[in-house]
């Protein structure tokens, strides 16, 4: 028998996991809107496409129906100013989710309530890529800064006097560290999700 072809941007999840399909491709960083929207890219940059791949499992439980599953893998890099130089930084965002269905919202609520499961209502017809999306924007940092030193570290001018006792060096260091104060614009998204070890998410892989 032939089989199904599956379309990428609208999955049948009932199907995919009937079939044990396993799905990847390549989306062009343009294409998410909300991940592309939240980015800095610098003058010479451009935004990075998007890997992903998707896998459809049916398992069977005693006593009930089977369960639908879905592997969800993503990864690409993401434009961020950091936090303390307000520099673009290039950041690896990875995505690796194991996602079980249910029929209702309300069972899933019920079951995301008591079970460390990552558990979603079965729809009609899932959007891949605005899952994708979700998923890697969870997976933004709240503070997103460089490694040790930041390459280009802000200017200070000195025109301007400083506190008695402090250095140009410690200014610079302590007007940083105010910078990085500001929250990720998707802060609250990711302080949304519960890890399984029961912890906030903090956004960094």
């Amino acid at each position: 028998m032939k089989p199904r072809q599956h379309d990428p941007l609208r999955l049948d999840m009932a199907a995919l996991a009937a079939d044990g399909a396993h799905l990847e491709g390549v989306w062009p960083g343009a294409e998410l809107s909300r991940l592309s929207d939240s980015q800095t890219c610098p003058e010479d940059g451009a935004l990075a496409a998007v890997a992903w791949s998707a896998a459809g499992e049916r398992m069977a439980v005693t006593g009930g129906d089977a369960e639908i599953w879905l592997d969800l893998r993503a990864s690409t890099t993401a434009w961020l100013p950091c936090q303390r130089c307000l520099q673009p930084m290039a950041w690896p965002l990875h995505v690796d989710r194991r996602l079980r269905f249910v029929r209702t919202e309300a069972e899933a609520e019920a079951l995301d309530a008591e079970i460390e499961d990552d558990v979603l209502s079965l729809a009609r017809a899932l959007d891949l890529r605005e899952l994708v999306e979700d998923e890697l924007l969870l997976d933004l940092p709240l503070v997103p800064r460089h490694e040790g030193v930041c390459p280009r570290p802000l200017p200070v001018n000195d025109t301007l006097a400083l506190p008695e006792g402090l250095d140009a060096e410690s200014a610079l260091e302590a007007a940083n560290d105010a910078v990085a104060e500001k929250p990720n614009p998707f802060a609250v998204l990711a302080q949304l999700r519960v890890r399984k070890d029961g912890d906030p998410d903090d956004g960094v892989s």
